[in-house]
């Protein structure tokens, strides 16, 4: 059996003699740093905007989810949020990070997006952001970049199946191109040139649009992360 190395005198990636110099753990400060794992969901911390009988909770489950629900539901029923606050912005010689966990319970008759994005009502056709999306009537996740309403994009870097976890993430290498990773294994990457949003702050956004008025639709996300080095 492994047995871990165990370092008790703590680890650190503060350079010596700075003020976090001997700190025990890496040092958090390098990096502006969004984690939410949806063990309290605040709906004042978000932009919200719903149509139809739309709703967002917290539900039961280990790790903790935030489950968007339509319910009674008509076609392009929405539930849309924006974190209050765009806090990241994308910067030249700067990494960024994103991933994030979820499912839906249906997989093609479902709208979807998640990444970073301007605050906007309409994040299924928003003008600026980085971000997966999913559209109606098909199971492929794409990936876009976009600034001004022009895009890089990528096309079925993913699928999607009904009620099955999918973790999707982007590296930004501060330079000229942005890695895509679905389930933890790279599956591209983008050039984006004059397409970077880099002109505005962005926010994690999230979005979820039913694609017919069948039953009731659900989209469950497990975690979000979000980082940008300083």
């Amino acid at each position: 059996m492994a047995v871990p190395r165990r370092f008790t005198n703590g680890v650190t990636t503060a350079a010596g003699g700075t003020n976090t110099g001997m700190f025990i753990l890496p040092d958090v400060t390098k990096a502006h740093i969004y984690f939410n794992d949806f063990d309290t969901y605040v709906a004042g911390d978000w932009t919200v905007t719903n149509s139809g009988t739309a709703t967002e909770a917290l539900t039961d489950a280990d790790g903790g989810r935030l489950l968007l629900t339509h319910d009674a539901i008509t076609d392009d029923n929405t539930c849309f949020l924006n974190k209050v606050g765009e806090s990241f912005k994308v910067e030249s010689g700067k990494k960024m990070w994103f991933k994030a966990k979820f499912k839906v319970s249906e997989a093609t008759q479902h709208d979807l997006v998640l990444g970073l994005q301007i605050t906007d009502t309409t994040p299924l056709a928003v003008s600026d952001g980085i971000y997966f999306q999913k559209d109606d009537g098909d199971t492929n996740i794409d990936f876009h970049v976009t600034k001004n309403s022009s895009s890089s994009s990528i096309t079925g870097v993913g699928t999607l199946a009904d009620a099955t976890d999918v973790t999707v993430g982007f590296y930004y290498d501060g330079g000229t191109k942005i890695y895509v990773y679905v389930n933890d294994i790279e599956v591209g990457s983008v050039t984006p040139g004059t397409n970077l949003p880099d002109d505005e702050e962005l926010t994690i956004s999230i979005a979820s649009q039913t694609g017919d008025a069948v039953g009731t639709h659900t989209m469950s996300i497990d975690y979000i992360f979000a980082a940008k080095e300083r």
